[in-house]
């Protein structure tokens, strides 16, 4: 390998986490920003972390809702909090979002440049990798909302293209990112799936047309081509002569069956048990699509700043999609070949698309097509429309970039330019999108709550269906006994929706004072002089049992704010508290591990390579 071969290798993977470096550095400087969901996911990551240090794999979140705890981790996909819990144990409460952070950025990086990389040079690559990493909208989710879920499942979309756009799709190809989107971030994953079934279904029309040339091995300009900085013929253009419009189809449909099989120990529990949970409450006023079109208000003046700051963002990515996908088309143009225009005009087609559904005349297709209403932001697509703008970018610049003979000058010239690049768009941003810090909502002071046994606020979609968190008072203890189903734990504060029966909702901070509640034991003994109702300070949920003597007690008793009750005969009594994995929860590892087996197979095998 020649030493320009070598330099060529390293580039990406020295300037990439340089670059994701000078993008956190002001969080280095100046601590994390406090955005909207920061809590949430802190909150979620010390809860697994716990759990993994006692081998346990997370299932229930026993913090929230005061520590009667809640389902979030079926709810919630996998990966971000797990990721996060690592960095949390191993690191501080301070650093660990932030080195989540980076590493996001660094996988966006990464996978943007091997998207590029299979259509222009290393140096269009390696820019289009800085672009994605440090564009705008990626770090508006990482500083002002922190949408951590949705920060790393960026890092997919640029594979999930690739899966669609090469010339010969393979089915590993296109599971492999559909199953990392749904286990990252299920809002990520819906609008993947439909841009990938927008895309898929482009791409079998033309080719069933003929619309893709089989003479043309590339989809970049031909000079460029000619050159040998496009990719190999693997991964150029379309050929119909390669892969006819059946086999393609084929190859999209079972890519993507097994793409929603490998993450099925999460989807089907997620899927069946939403039954359970008040999953609706995540579309309420403010979160739902209708009030989040481009710079739609409401009456809620913090809703108002945010959707604002969206919007313009929305419309300064689309501009600049617009433009340089209608430079693509306008320059390639002059070429002789039919299919050096598909990849821009299908990118244009994806960009119409995404814009229609920004504005209120698509909300017929918002509210029903499958799950698309549980998006509740529009704006969310912007995740996809940068990887394409940082595509579209990176076709534009290929027969642009000057061609130096100096090898020297090149890889000092393309890498400042990232650079230059990545520290502009991190300076606005930050300036833009940081939130500041209250001290409730630092990490240092969640961690802090959370290791003196303070509970922290329920989240509404992840409630059971029967409990009402209005009721659910917040200092309760770990149980009760009591003669009524319904007795509140004694010298407990009550909550303001309890003193006021009127009040449509309690939304008052709890003071740090009244949260300190008692996670229910999982084993206690009694000797009761006469029945007894037993009152857990856990929410009733269908995979907790109550075993009492050996027997699973199945009389639960129903109670306002969803704790467990459960009436205990007189004498003595021995109670377990167990979770148990339901037949939808099996059912999901077996889907799992059969389609593991399967991918596997597949990789292992020359028809799919």
């Amino acid at each position: 390998m020649s030493s320009s071969d070598r330099l060529s290798l390293l580039k990406p993977l020295l300037l990439i986490p340089l670059a994701a470096l000078l993008a956190v550095h002001p969080l280095l400087a100046h601590g994390v920003s406090c955005g909207q969901d920061l809590g949430f996911h802190i909150q979620s990551w010390l809860d697994a972390a716990t759990q993994l240090g006692h081998w346990q794999y997370p299932h229930w979140a026993f913090t929230p809702a005061w520590n009667a705890g809640e389902p979030r981790f079926l709810f919630y996909p996998p990966l971000s909090w797990l990721l996060g819990s690592l960095f949390i144990s191993a690191l501080s409460p301070a650093a660990a979002p932030i080195a989540y952070i980076f590493l996001c950025l660094c996988a966006a990086g990464f996978a943007m440049y091997h998207f590029a990389r299979q259509y222009v040079s290393p140096n269009a690559a390696l820019l289009a990798a800085a672009f994605y990493l440090a564009n705008p909208y990626i770090l508006f989710c990482a500083f002002e909302r922190t949408a951590f879920a949705e920060l790393l499942a960026a890092a997919w979309i640029p594979l999930l293209l690739l899966a669609v756009l090469r010339k010969r799709p393979t089915i590993p190809g296109v599971a492999v990112p559909i199953a990392l989107l749904w286990l990252t971030n299920a809002p990520a994953a819906v609008m993947g799936c439909y841009a990938f079934a927008l895309l898929a279904t482009i791409k079998v029309i033309f080719t069933f047309f003929g619309g893709y040339s089989s003479t043309s091995t590339s989809i970049g300009y031909p000079e460029a081509s000619a050159s040998g900085l496009i990719a190999s013929e693997e991964e150029g253009g379309f050929s119909p002569g390669d892969m006819r419009p059946l086999r393609l189809a084929v190859t999209y449909l079972f890519g993507t069956l097994l793409g929603l099989a490998l993450p099925a120990f999460y989807l089907i529990p997620a899927a069946y048990e939403r039954q359970y949970v008040q999953v609706a409450m995540a579309i309420i006023p403010n979160m739902r699509v209708q009030d989040n079109f481009l710079f739609t208000q409401t009456a809620d003046a913090a809703h108002n700043a945010v959707n604002h700051t969206a919007s313009t963002l929305a419309l300064a990515v689309l501009g600049l999609t617009v433009i340089a996908i209608s430079a693509l088309l306008f320059l390639r143009r002059r070429s002789a070949s039919d299919s050096e225009q598909q990849t821009p005009a299908t990118l244009a087609v994806l960009t119409v698309v995404i814009t229609l559904l920004l504005v209120p005349i698509s909300l017929p297709l918002w509210l029903h097509l499958p799950n698309l209403v549980y998006l509740q932001f529009p704006w969310r697509l912007l995740t996809i429309l940068s990887a394409v703008l940082a595509f579209a970018i990176a076709l534009l610049l290929e027969p642009l970039l000057p061609r130096t003979s100096k090898p020297s000058l090149s890889s000092v010239l393309y890498p400042l330019t990232s650079v230059v690049l990545v520290l502009a768009l991190t300076v606005i941003s930050y300036r833009l999108y940081a939130q500041g810090c209250d001290i409730p909502d630092r990490p240092t002071n969640i961690a802090s709550l959370y290791n003196t046994h303070h509970g922290a606020p329920p989240t509404d979609e992840y409630t059971p269906t029967a409990a009402d968190n209005d009721v659910l008072r917040t200092n309760d203890p770990g149980y009760w006994l009591a003669s009524n189903a319904n007795a509140k734990a004694p010298n407990t504060t009550p909550t303001a929706a309890e003193l006021n029966p009127s009040l449509g909702t309690d939304d008052t901070p709890v003071p740090d004072a009244q949260t300190l509640s008692t996670p229910a034991p999982t084993h206690y003994l009694f000797r009761l002089q006469h029945p007894t109702y037993l009152i857990l300070n856990l929410r009733d949920y269908p995979s907790w049992r109550v075993v009492c003597n050996g027997l699973v007690l199945n009389n639960h008793i129903q109670r306002d704010d969803g704790l467990l009750a459960v009436l205990l005969p007189s004498g003595p009594s021995t109670v377990d508290i167990r979770w148990h994995d339901t037949l939808d929860q099996t059912l999901g590892l077996i889907v799992s591990g059969l389609a593991f087996l399967l991918l596997a197979a597949q990789f292992f095998s020359k028809s799919s390579l």
